[in-house]
C-alpha cells in the first residue's frame, strides 16, 4: 500500500497493523483536505452567488432526502462492515448480498419520497429539485464497495475516489458560475457526483479486488445481515431525522434564507466532526479483532479509543466556535454574519457526535445494537419537540440549541435508561473528565 510519505517515514519499530492505520488516517486527512480546499474555493463561491435564499433552498433539498436515505441502505452499513472485518462469510457473498438488498431498498425509498413530495410540497420547483436528487439514493447502493476498504482498514481507494469526484464536481461548478447558471443546475450537478463517486468506487474494486460479476446473493446471509441490521435501521432513522429534521422545519417556519445560514453554520460543524468520525470508522475494525482475540485487552483498548476520539472532538470544538465571527466573515462573507452565533453554539455539537459515533461503534462490536433504536428514537422526539418550542422564540439559535441537547442526550444521557448500556456510559464519564491524559498519547490506541 502507498501511504503519503510522511507516514512512510515513521521508524521501523512500528509494526505493519501500525503502519496500516497510520496510512489510513492519512488517506482520509488527505482526503478531507481536498474537500476542504474545494468548499474554500467553490463551495463559498457557490454560497456567494446564489445567496441565502436560494442556496438554504438547495440546502433544504439535500436535507429533505436525506431524511430517507437511511431507508435506503436499511442500517446495513456498519453490519457488513462488521461482518466483513470478521471474515466468517466470503467477501463476495457479503457484498453481492448487501448491494441486492440496497438497491431495492433505495428503489422503494426513492418512490416514498416521490409519494410524499407530490402530496405536501406547493412548489413545484421544488418538488423537481428534490426528484433530481432523490436518484442519487439508488446510484449511492454502490457504497458497498466503500465498506469492504473500510472494514479491511484501507482508505486510499475511498479516498482516490473522492478526490476524483471532488476535482470533477469543481471543475462543473466553476463552469456552471461562469456561465451564470440558474439554481437547478447546481443541483443538477450535487447529484451527479453520486454518479461520479459510484463510478470510482466500481473502477477501484474492479482494479484492486475482482470483478462484481462475482458478487453472489445468498438467501440466508440475506436474512442474517436483515436481522442485525433492523434495529439499526431504527436508530439510523432517528439520528438522520434529528440530524436534518431541523433545515427542513426551519425552512416551514420561517424561510429559506434562514436555512442558508444555519446551512452554512452546518458546514463549518461537518468540518470539526470529520476527524473524529473517522478516527470512530478506521479504529473499529481493529477493535473488532482485538475483542476476538483477547477480552482483557479490548477493554483497555476501548476506553482509550472513546478518550481520544472526544477529546479531539473538544478542542476543535473550542476552537471553531471562539473563531466562528472569523470564519464565515473571511469566507463566506457579510451576507452570512447572521451564522456566527449558529456556529459559536453549534461547534459543540462535535462532543455529542464524538460520544455517539465511539459508543455507536462499541454497540456494534458488542452486539447490542438493539437497544440503540430505543435511545435514538427518544432522541429524535426530543429533538422535534425542542425545535416546535424555541425555533418560533429564537429562530435558528433556538434550533442550535435543539441540536446540542439532542446530540447530548442521545449520545451520552440516555444510557442512563438502558441497563445495557450502562457500562458504555461509565466509559464516556470517564473519558470526559480524564480522557486528555489520553489525548497526547493517542498512538497506544494501535500499540
Amino acid at each position: 500500500m502507498n501511504a503519503p510519505s510522511i507516514f512512510r517515514r515513521f521508524p521501523d519499530r512500528l509494526s505493519a497493523s501500525k503502519r496500516k492505520v497510520l496510512a489510513n488516517v492519512g488517506w482520509a486527512m488527505l482526503g478531507k483536505g481536498v474537500r476542504i480546499l474545494a468548499e474554500i474555493f467553490v463551495g463559498i463561491l457557490v454560497a456567494r452567488y446564489l445567496g441565502p435564499e436560494q442556496y438554504g433552498t438547495m440546502s433544504y433539498v439535500v436535507s429533505f432526502v436525506s431524511l430517507f436515505s437511511i431507508l435506503a441502505t436499511f442500517g446495513l452499513d456498519n453490519i457488513e462492515i462488521r461482518e466483513l472485518a470478521r471474515g466468517r462469510v466470503a467477501k463476495e457473498v457479503l457484498i453481492g448480498t448487501a448491494f441486492r438488498l440496497k438497491l431495492v431498498f433505495a428503489i422503494l425509498t426513492v418512490a416514498i419520497i416521490g409519494g410524499i413530495v407530490l402530496a405536501l410540497e406547493p412548489d413545484r420547483f421544488t418538488q423537481a429539485m428534490i426528484m433530481v436528487y432523490a436518484t442519487s439514493v439508488v446510484v449511492n447502493s454502490v457504497g458497498v464497495i466503500r465498506n469492504y476498504f473500510t472494514s479491511i482498514v484501507l482508505n486510499e481507494y475511498v479516498v482516490k475516489t473522492e478526490i476524483f469526484r471532488t476535482i470533477v464536481g469543481m471543475a462543473i461548478k466553476v463552469a456552471l458560475l461562469l456561465l451564470h447558471a440558474p439554481l437547478a443546475w447546481f443541483v443538477v450537478a450535487v447529484t451527479f457526483e453520486s454518479f461520479l463517486v459510484a463510478s470510482g468506487y466500481l473502477y477501484a474494486y474492479a482494479a484492486k479486488v475482482g470483478r462484481v460479476s462475482e458478487w453472489r446473493y445468498d438467501r440466508q446471509v440475506a436474512g442474517d445481515l436483515l436481522r442485525h441490521s433492523f434495529p439499526l435501521l431504527l436508530s439510523g432513522a432517528a439520528v438522520l431525522i434529528y440530524q436534518r429534521i431541523d433545515q427542513v422545519m426551519i425552512r416551514n417556519m420561517i424561510d429559506e434564507a434562514s436555512v442558508g445560514y444555519f446551512s452554512i453554520a452546518g458546514k463549518f460543524t461537518e468540518l470539526i466532526l470529520f476527524l473524529p468520525i473517522v478516527m470512530s470508522q478506521t479504529v473499529a475494525p481493529l477493535l473488532v479483532r482485538a475483542r476476538e482475540r483477547d477480552e482483557e485487552v479490548y477493554r483497555r483498548k476501548r476506553q482509550q479509543f472513546v478518550d481520544v476520539v472526544v477529546w479531539t472532538a473538544l478542542l476543535l470544538a473550542v476552537l471553531a466556535s471562539l473563531g466562528a465571527p472569523w470564519l464565515v466573515r473571511w469566507t463566506y462573507g457579510r451576507q452570512y454574519l447572521a451564522a456566527v452565533p449558529v456556529l459559536q453554539i453549534m461547534a459543540f455539537k462535535a462532543v455529542g457526535t464524538a460520544l455517539t459515533a465511539s459508543s455507536g461503534q462499541l454497540v456494534i462490536i458488542e452486539h447490542l445494537q438493539k437497544w440503540a433504536a430505543v435511545r435514538n428514537l427518544i432522541g429524535c422526539a426530543v429533538c422535534v419537540g425542542m425545535n416546535f418550542l424555541l425555533i418560533p422564540r429564537f429562530g435558528i439559535v433556538g434550533s442550535a440549541w435543539a441540536t446540542i441537547f439532542t446530540v447530548a442526550f442521545t449520545g451520552c444521557l440516555a444510557n442512563a435508561f438502558i441497563p445495557p448500556y450502562h457500562p458504555i456510559m461509565k466509559i464516556q464519564i470517564k473519558s470526559l473528565l480524564f480522557g486528555w491524559r489520553e489525548l497526547l498519547g493517542a498512538r497506544k490506541l494501535w500499540a
